[in-house]
């Protein structure tokens, strides 16, 4: 590796100075977008249930009875 050593305690450093630069997001942000997704996923959840109810009745239709 050309002279490349790999330095651990440079290394942990580093990482200490990157992460006092990320923004963390408040308690009641990670509650808002926890919540956002939550609802969002009951609405998807919602979508594909009436899709799928919708299809099944298409097919039972054009192919008859069925269980």
């Amino acid at each position: 590796m050309n002279g490349l050593k790999f330095d651990p305690m440079k290394f942990l450093r580093e990482v200490r100075v990157e992460v006092s630069k990320v923004t963390w997001p408040s308690r009641r942000e990670t509650a808002i977008t926890t919540g956002l997704v939550l609802a969002m996923s009951a609405v998807a959840a919602l979508f594909f249930f009436a899709a799928d109810q919708l299809i099944g009745f298409a097919v039972r239709a054009l192919f008859g009875g069925g269980a």
